[in-house]
């Protein structure tokens, strides 16, 4: 007869002499080196590769489908059921595996900066590096706390343990699942630690909302006067660039909290994309690489100097480092009520103004859309713009239904009268190969603009596709980069790609469910 582990088993797993609990950074990079997970470059960072899987693996998600979230979670290629019967034989095979290994990490820490809101959690790993990555990545604990620490959801992963399909039930060997009742996520198959910090994304977005906190996929910054910021936007927006400003201090990059009492970080740390970084570019993130930092599948030279430049093992290079590497943060990683919203799109038709007003209404649409848009290439260097959407910016980690979401940011928009604005950092005077890119500089002064509360009561105008308010001025940018129809010399050819566009929001738009219909009737395009 197969034994059903539950959560207890990983309490016997931890009670093992091959634990190694809570290891200081300088002795994590020594296992580090010591076990061959990875190299010491010449800036003190820890330099590893991930082997087959360069990056998250959606199709081999699962949240275990439990009698409590049964009815709660949006069931669908984003959140695929797996039967906690699976996930219990599948679990125990893991425990056992790790059992036997010589040594097994833990770290201690939080998710969420909040005192009153933050999760205690535990991550278990094969690899030192992985605990190293979760050192830097999660909030870390004082020594009062760690004395006092109660973890109520646990990460365990085991990257050389591959599941079989046929047996387990499984897409494929990797697997990564979250059990509610277990309080567990398990992963496996995969190396790329990417993976430990989405799912505790993915805990904290059903968590939050079941205690009334919006959890939100944006960066966050607040000014000298206490006035919050938020920054929503997908990959190749510019959203880790504007909302680094030396004016402002950083609440954090990628995950926050929005609760009764203002914005809070989710982590600890940054994982940072680093593909071409220098320090002219980015310097704030450069220089935050560091002693202890995980550089993902940077490719190293035999003098260990990262080469930022290289991309042969993939595009997705990344650096995890903490927070306090970064000079301008606020401590703890929290603030107050945001006053302004920024939405980020690249619009590579080049329709989309690069600025606007939204109402309510408008900025629960944009939310849910979540649009930008991609450059498909070919070999020989013709490419085309495609859309992009992800719900609420952030898809793959929404275990509700997208309408919870965004009904909780309409509330919170109408409870702090806050402003919201759609910025297209993408392209102008046509669409990509033909228009230009958006002037950084323009778009800086844009975002300040608006976030010091410039643009609240000036003269818009409406457009005539989309129904967005357009500032007729803007401090520091030139009035006729302001309307996207007259950047365009064929003024005819822009009304048609806007159109197109258009169309392809209300298709994407169709997913949600009749709930939406006044939402797509009053914030969605006016053709």
């Amino acid at each position: 007869m197969n034994t059903i582990y539950n959560v207890k088993s990983l309490e016997g797993l931890l009670s093992g002499t091959n634990v190694v609990t809570q290891l200081s950074v300088p002795k994590l990079v020594e296992k580090v080196i010591s076990r061959n997970e990875g190299v010491l470059t010449n800036s003190g960072a820890v330099s590893v590769k991930t082997g087959k899987f360069t990056g998250r693996s959606p199709k081999d998600k699962y949240i275990v489908e439990e009698n409590s979230v049964r009815d709660k979670i949006d069931w669908g290629s984003v959140n695929q059921p797996i039967s906690e019967e699976k996930f219990t034989r599948l679990y125990a095979k893991v425990l056992d595996y790790l059992k036997v290994k010589d040594e097994i990490f833990v770290f201690k820490g939080f998710a969420g900066a909040d005192e009153n809101y933050r999760l205690p959690i535990q991550v278990v790993t094969e690899y030192a590096w992985h605990n190293l990555f979760a050192h830097q990545l999660f909030i870390r604990p004082t020594a009062e706390e760690l004395q006092n620490h109660d973890a109520q959801f646990s990460v365990v992963f085991a990257p050389n343990f591959k599941a079989d399909p046929l047996v387990d039930g499984t897409r494929s060997e990797t697997f990564i699942i979250v059990s509610f009742e277990h309080k567990v996520v398990l992963i496996g198959g995969t190396e790329y630690a990417g993976e430990m910090k989405k799912s505790i994304f993915t805990v904290m977005n059903y968590l939050l909302p079941e205690q009334n906190i919006l959890s939100m996929h944006c960066s966050a910054n607040v000014g000298k006067d206490g006035d919050v910021a938020l920054f929503f936007g997908l990959s190749g927006t510019g959203k880790t660039t504007l909302s680094t400003d030396d004016d402002r201090k950083l609440i954090g990059d990628d995950e926050h909290g929005w609760s009764l009492d203002g914005v809070f970080n989710i982590e600890g740390g940054c994982y940072a994309k680093c593909i071409n970084l220098s320090e002219e570019k980015e310097p704030q993130i450069y220089n935050a690489i560091q002693f202890g930092s995980v550089l993902e599948n940077v490719v190293v030279d035999q003098n260990r100097k990262a080469d930022f430049d290289d991309g042969s093992l993939t595009e997705n290079t990344r650096a995890a480092y903490p927070l306090h590497a970064i000079k301008n943060i606020i401590t703890p990683s929290k603030a107050g009520h945001p006053k302004t919203i920024i939405f980020l799109t690249a619009d590579a038709f080049g329709v989309l103004p690069p600025i606007s007003k939204l109402t309510k209404e408008q900025a629960m649409y944009h939310f849910l859309s979540g649009y930008t848009s991609k450059l498909a290439g070919t070999e020989r260097g013709v490419t085309s713009p495609e859309a992009t959407f992800s719900t609420c910016y952030g898809a793959p980690f929404l275990p509700l239904p997208a309408n919870r979401y965004a009904e909780m940011l309409g509330e919170k928009i109408d409870q702090h009268n806050v402003q919201v604005f759609l910025v297209n950092t993408g392209w102008t005077g046509g669409e990509y190969g033909t228009g230009s890119r958006m002037n950084l500089k323009y778009t800086r002064a844009m975002v300040r603009a608006a976030i010091e509360g410039k643009l609240n009561n000036v003269e818009t105008v409406k457009d005539s596709i989309f129904g967005l308010q357009i500032p007729v001025e803007v401090p520091g940018v030139p009035s006729e980069v302001l309307l996207p129809n007259k950047t365009w010399s064929d003024e005819n050819a822009y009304f048609e790609k806007a159109k197109e566009l258009a169309n392809q929001f209300k298709e994407n738009f169709k997913k949600f469910s009749s709930d939406n219909l006044e939402i797509e009737k009053l914030g969605g395009p006016i053709i």
